[in-house]
Parts: C-alpha cells; structure tokens; sequence
C-alpha cells in the first residue's frame, strides 16, 4: 500500500464498523459537493452517532453524521424521515455535508422495548453462561418498532425470542424474515431465548 493513500472500503459493514469520530471527520480534499438530494432515514443509530439515508437521487446509502444536526438542533434522526441535505462524495461513499430541512411527518415512533423484569436482567449473564453452542436459525419476523420478534432454530419449529437489544449486539441495525444467523439459545422462565447472535460467514 502507497504511505498516505487510504484505501476505498466499499462496503457498508466496514463504514458502520469505523469509530463515530473519523466518519464525520471527512476528507476534504477528497470530497466533492453535490446537488441537493432528498431521501429517507434507513437507521440511525444515536449512540453512535451516525446513521445513513437511501435517496433515487444516487446510487448507494448516504452516511449523515449527527455533527450536520447540531444547527437543527438534533442529535439524531428517527427511522422513516425524510431529510433534504447536500451530499458529498468520500473515499468511503457518500456523506452528507449539510442537512437543509428535516421532515418528521412520516417518521416512525422509536422502539419501545418490551419490559424486562429486574430479576430478568439480573440473570442475563446467567442465561448467557446456560446457553448452548451457536446453530443455525431463520428469522421468522422481527419488528424494529417493538424492539424484538422470534427466530426459528433449524432442528425445531419452536419461536426463539429475540430480543433487540441482542440484534444491536452482534452488531446488527435490522433482521429480516428468511434471513439466516447463529445464535446460542437458553431456556429462560418465558420460553427458549436467543441471547447471542452473529451473522453467517
């Protein structure tokens, strides 16, 4: 590798992987202003601090770093919104450089994660140390509004409970029905529960 170039990454596990600093960090002299696009929020992830949008304006996500909310004063944007902003293109895609206007009508409401008792919580660990080896599963549904839906391991039709916050773990902002993972299942008081997922290699 030439000391100095940094490589393209083209894909977006690696964009979403890279630390919240150096993606709104930018590369102004790599960077070229475009036209304003007008796209919706695909996630955004605010403890992160960053999330993308998807635009016909062009071609791939648009990474928009809470950095460009601050004069509209937000931190982050809620999935399902439609934002007008000023792309430009980076070494790792497209980013927003300015965000003009924010429309939350068609915005979806955030999650609301299904209560968990205190003991529950408290033996998380201990449902994590029961758990078996990864295996196979198939997501049956997951509803992101609702912060969690079941999994269906491949040696039985029996629901696996998964929770959002394990999706969020493996490193994951959304689970699709078919989509194929791993995951380690225990018993838990409510049923079986997936209490660690990965995706496939």
């Amino acid at each position: 590798m030439v000391q100095g170039v940094v490589p393209r990454v083209s894909t977006k596990t690696s964009v979403e992987e890279a630390p919240a600093e150096e993606i709104g960090r930018g590369s102004p002299d790599a960077a070229s202003e475009l036209p304003p696009i007008t796209g919706r929020v695909k996630w955004f992830d605010a403890t992160r601090g960053f999330g993308f949008l998807v635009s016909d304006d062009v071609d791939g996500d648009v990474l928009v770093h809470f950095s460009v909310l601050r004069e509209h004063g937000r931190r982050s944007l809620p999935e399902g919104a439609i934002v007008t902003c000023v792309p430009m293109r980076q070494e790792r895609g497209f980013q927003a450089s300015r965000v003009i206007t924010i429309d939350l009508s068609s915005a979806l409401p955030p999650p609301v994660k299904p209560s968990i008792a205190p003991g529950e919580r408290a033996d998380r660990k201990a449902l994590s140390d029961a758990a078996g080896e990864f295996e196979p599963v198939e997501v049956k549904w997951f509803n992101r509004v609702k912060g969690y839906g079941f999994v269906n391991r491949a040696s039985s039709e029996e629901d696996v409970f998964v929770h959002m916050e394990t999706v969020r773990d493996a490193g994951l902002s959304d689970i699709q029905p078919g989509q194929h993972l791993q995951a380690r299942v225990a018993s838990s008081s409510k049923g079986l529960t997936a209490v660690e997922l990965r995706p496939l290699s």
